[in-house]
């Protein structure tokens, strides 16, 4: 007989509105890590500080993805920390791109606090945030 693990029900994060974010995050992995693959393939010379952090925010985006589908209080702390940094990284690059607009040759994910992308960068680490909260408490 092969064990499995059984994960108790609070450790599910992917119930309920968990699916989402999920989703939503799966979104913009594609997004950011396509858009910034063809940008720092094609034009990195021209504004390699905005290519590079849409890279990150991709894999970012890809890590808490990953931590949210594979559920358990580690990977929900990890989460935690991950859409923490996440925020604080667009509302740096958003302050900073709205104080500054000549300060980054072309956007980035996160410019304007994701004005780009309907501003779900500013809004999924929020949702994320109290999401896992609310799983913690669960």
């Amino acid at each position: 007989m092969v064990a499995t693990e059984e994960k108790p029900a609070g450790a599910r994060l992917i119930s309920g509105p968990g699916i989402l974010l999920v989703w939503l995050y799966g979104v913009m992995v594609v997004g950011a890590v396509s858009r910034s693959a063809y940008q720092i393939a094609t034009e990195f010379d021209r504004a390699p500080l905005p290519y590079t952090l849409s890279a990150l925010a991709g894999l970012v985006y890809g890590f808490i993805t990953y931590t949210l589908v594979r559920g358990g209080e580690t990977a929900r702390r990890a989460a935690v920390v991950c859409c923490a940094a996440e925020l604080v990284g667009v509302l740096t690059v958003g302050t900073w791109t709205m104080a500054d607009p000549s300060a980054f040759h072309d956007a980035t994910v996160w410019s304007d606090f994701g004005m780009g992308y309907l501003f779900i960068p500013v809004l999924l680490p929020l949702s994320a945030l109290y999401w896992l909260r609310r799983a913690r408490t669960a």
